[in-house]
């Protein structure tokens, strides 16, 4: 039997996400991926739940959305799992010798679009579980469409036609990006201007496009305006109203639409283990309106 037939589709009831029942990622025909991808682009976040993925494995279901992103330089200067350089560790483990077996260790990881400081960022991105604490590590999303829609009417029109820098100085977990030198001056640190309100390429609707808080700059702005600004939009764009929480099993794949959501961790004990296998599919062109 066709797996498309099994699935079942349940909204988390938040602004963004539902859980896609039925399936194994394993094998999935082009008519379950088209159900998959059409469920990926209505809700945003999809969690797939009972999953045995191997490393090969994972890799090639993220294949099925597009080419992959090497896995970035982690911050202690480590990058390939096991020849795969598609493959990105999130973990606090350390290995036998002592040394980071993953990035991001178990501090919070603030709310951030994957690697927006980048000209053309990734398009979606992957989280498959493999050990996770018994508490914290929770990972929470927002939707970026509700965050625009939901804006009051002159701050929504202040905000289209502005272009705002997008930090590449540190990444999630606050760690300082190899081979960067920081600065105070989020006008003259390394990074990206993207359009602060875009269209999704597919979807066709406006959405705010904001990356991080830390060192962001709205360009053209003196530097306490743009602070203001921006302090006003990450207001409306955390808002519990349009966030959803995922706490995590072994066996989840969440899969999320990079375009059009941020996320967010929480810390966890640091005498517990969390091991995650992440994966991202290439952005097929720059954010714009």
């Amino acid at each position: 039997m066709c797996q498309a037939a099994t699935i079942e589709l349940v909204p988390t009831g938040a602004a963004l996400g539902a859980e896609l029942r039925g399936l194994d990622l394993r094998r999935v025909d082009d008519t379950s991926f088209a159900a998959i991808h059409q469920a990926w682009l209505d809700h945003g976040v999809l969690l797939f739940r009972e999953q045995s993925l191997s490393p090969d494995e994972l890799i090639g279901f993220s294949r099925r959305f597009g080419a992959l992103d090497h896995a970035p330089v982690q911050e202690h200067g480590r990058s390939i799992h096991a020849g795969r350089p598609e493959l990105y560790v999130v973990s606090n483990v350390l290995d036998e010798k002592g040394r980071p077996i993953g990035s991001l260790g178990n501090g919070e990881a603030v709310w951030h679009t994957d690697m927006s400081y980048l000209p053309r960022p990734p398009k979606a991105s992957m989280l498959y579980a493999l050990e996770i604490p018994p508490a914290g590590g929770d990972t929470h999303f927002a939707s970026m469409y509700a965050a625009y829609q939901r804006l009051p009417p002159a701050l929504r029109d202040r905000a289209r036609g502005l272009r705002v820098k997008h930090d590449g100085t540190y990444n999630s977990g606050g760690f300082l990006r190899a081979g960067v030198t920081p600065t105070d001056d989020p006008r003259l640190a390394p990074g990206h201007l993207h359009p602060l309100v875009c269209r999704h390429p597919e979807t066709g609707r406006e959405m705010l496009y904001l990356g991080r808080r830390r060192m962001a700059y709205i360009d053209g702005l003196a530097l306490a305006e743009s602070e203001a600004l921006l302090d006003a939009l990450w207001a409306h764009a955390t808002s519990p109203a349009i966030c959803w929480a995922h706490r995590w099993r072994v066996g989840d794949l969440v899969l999320w639409d990079n375009r059009c959501t941020m996320h967010r961790r929480d810390p966890f004990d640091a005498t517990t283990r969390r091991i995650m296998h992440r994966t991202q599919v290439q952005g097929e062109a720059p954010p714009a309106f």
